[in-house]
């Protein structure tokens, strides 16, 4: 995966990521009763902010002082 490609994906999943965000917040506001619904939500929240991590420490060397 070249550096343009990884920092597309990196979009996508910040897109993704604050989507999940917003229908957590929506279903949360609406008294939702479906909590597993959501536990899977903010599962799936979790992967993506790993895979972000993931490629922002790619793109990002480490700096030796």
């Amino acid at each position: 995966m070249t550096e343009e490609e990884m920092r597309k994906r990196l979009e996508m999943l910040r897109i993704e990521h604050r989507d999940l965000d917003a229908a957590i917040d929506a279903l949360t506001a609406a008294g939702a009763s479906d909590q597993l619904q959501i536990a899977r939500l903010k599962k799936r929240k979790l992967k993506l902010k790993d895979q972000m991590a993931l490629i922002e420490d790619y793109l990002v060397p480490d700096i030796i002082a």
